[in-house]
């Protein structure tokens, strides 16, 4: 139960009737005018954090009773409960008491649990048989993953990555709250599944993956919950292809309770392993089964894709996840050293957090070296110290910016969409924040003309030569444009 008050109110769970959802203590008239004006902090509500952010938080919140002053709200999940009481308490309450004065405080409790459901067994994943073998259905085991020590192509979630140490920040709080969304429902909600996570290297979304798993079988132990990369599920397929044994892999694929994919951009271009995946997909759908993925990019700039699968894929929640912000870099840093309790000083941290930019693994490995450096050789932590241990990577950091970043900050600079850097629209609003994403590439990164021209759509490379003089030129001659270009050099280069 969370309550919508200042502290000392404790957070003992209440017992709920079903009944009292329906405001049973209260007459038909009263209801009605409760539910009046429910409606209008909900539109309050809505215009204030907009209708995304509002359907996913409130979209399934139910109106309670308004007793002693005391109104109470019901959540689906208990993270729901915390979240709107944590994020958007005050001003529930502040909203109510403009429309009724006498609510002094706001609840908000768990719905009543629904029936205990089947409980689905673990299954271990076996080694696909040879051409030769008879099939042996599958034998029931209970064990922390799918596969561990039968299927080496079947990798088990990091034990480490869980939601309790993932530090969530602006960059990726909307990925971090779906990933608790789904790890929560006991079904699928058909708006939510599949859940489509992507973003760049390192920032986060196999943690998330991983983490989902860990809830799950935190949750119920017993759910059936299949993790694996893309690459290890078309590596699956071709063996079972190769050993006529295609009907087992379908038994295996579609007899999940959770499906979830990593790096689900691997399956492009590859036409046979794209069509039974598509097939696993749509019999998963059918049956109300969770799918979890994860890409390095939206569905709609998957290349060599079908258009089916594309449209499979964003057809649910697509959550992205920003690159990191100097904030959030600084928040990990902090959290890592508590974690491993080792005195690193903030200048250090900050150092670091200002330094590595891009990637979030890299920049835990740079701390893991800089307090390696410092215990083992007992070398006093600081920023010049930091400095020596990190040269090569500090180095690479300076000039490190990748084509994908240039894209996502010209395109939001100029308030475009991410597509039509690669989009054949030769409009003046377009193109020409397309040229300076090609200048700043030629600028800022160290691929050749042809490399960059590819990631623009695969246009040739005496495009991208022609958007470089003229943004040269431009910026000669027009303040704006030369003014446009420095400030987003700046902000890719710090």
């Amino acid at each position: 139960m969370t309550r919508i008050q200042g502290p000392g109110t404790g957070d003992k769970e209440a017992t709920i009737n079903q009944d009292n959802i329906a405001g049973a203590v209260m007459g038909d008239e009263g209801r009605k005018e409760l539910e009046a004006h429910w409606t209008r902090v909900c539109d309050r509500l809505r215009k204030e954090i907009g209708d995304k952010a509002f359907k996913t938080w409130f979209g399934e919140v139910e109106l309670g009773e308004l007793k002693t002053g005391k109104l109470r709200l019901y959540a689906p999940t208990r993270f729901v409960r915390d979240w709107v009481g944590r994020h958007y308490g005050d001003r529930v309450l502040a909203y109510w008491q403009a429309v009724v004065p006498d609510v002094k405080q706001v609840e908000v409790n768990l719905v009543p649990p629904p029936a205990p459901r089947r409980p689905n067994e673990i299954v271990a994943v076996p080694p696909l048989p040879s051409s030769s073998q008879s099939y042996q259905p599958p034998m029931p085991r209970m064990g922390p993953s799918i596969g561990r020590g039968t299927d080496d192509l079947f990798q088990a979630p990091e034990a480490r990555y869980t939601f309790n140490n993932f530090v969530v920040g602006k960059p990726n709080e909307f990925a971090y709250a779906a990933a608790r969304n789904i790890a929560e429902q006991d079904k699928p909600l058909p708006e939510r599944n599949p859940l489509y996570i992507f973003g760049g290297v390192g920032l986060g979304k196999t943690h998330l993956m991983h983490a989902i798993w860990h809830a799950i079988r935190e949750r119920d132990s017993k759910t059936r919950v299949l993790y694996l990369t893309a690459e290890n599920f078309v590596n699956r397929f071709i063996q079972a292809l190769r050993t006529k044994s295609t009907s087992q892999f379908k038994e295996l694929f579609r007899n999940v309770d959770v499906l979830m994919v990593d790096d689900v951009q691997f399956i492009c271009g590859k036409e046979a392993s794209q069509e039974e995946f598509f097939f696993t997909f749509n019999s998963l759908v059918e049956q109300n089964k969770q799918i979890v993925l994860s890409s390095e990019k939206p569905p709609s700039e998957l290349q060599d894709i079908e258009e089916r699968m594309r449209s499979r894929l964003g057809s649910g929640l697509v959550a992205d996840i920003h690159s990191s912000t100097y904030e959030l870099r600084l928040s990990i840093l902090q959290t890592k050293a508590e974690t491993a309790r080792v005195p690193v000083p903030v200048g250090v941290l900050e150092f670091l957090a200002h330094k590595i930019s891009t990637n979030i693994r890299e920049l835990e490995g740079a701390l893991n070296r800089v307090v390696a450096h410092g215990q083992m050789l007992g070398r006093e932590i600081t920023v010049e110290m930091a400095q020596d241990v990190l040269h090569d990577l500090l180095r690479q950091a300076d000039r490190k910016v990748t084509v994908d970043e240039i894209q996502q900050r010209v395109a939001a600079h100029y308030n475009i969409k991410l597509a039509e850097m690669s989009s054949p629209r030769r409009a003046r609003s377009v193109a020409r924040p397309r040229q300076v994403a090609m200048y700043l590439a030629k600028q800022l990164t160290t691929l050749s003309l042809p490399q960059i021209g590819k990631r623009f759509g695969n246009r040739d490379h005496t495009t991208v030569m022609h958007a470089v003089r003229k943004i040269e030129e431009l910026k000669v001659s027009d303040l704006s444009i030369a003014e446009d270009v420095e400030l987003l050099k700046r902000q890719l280069q710090g």
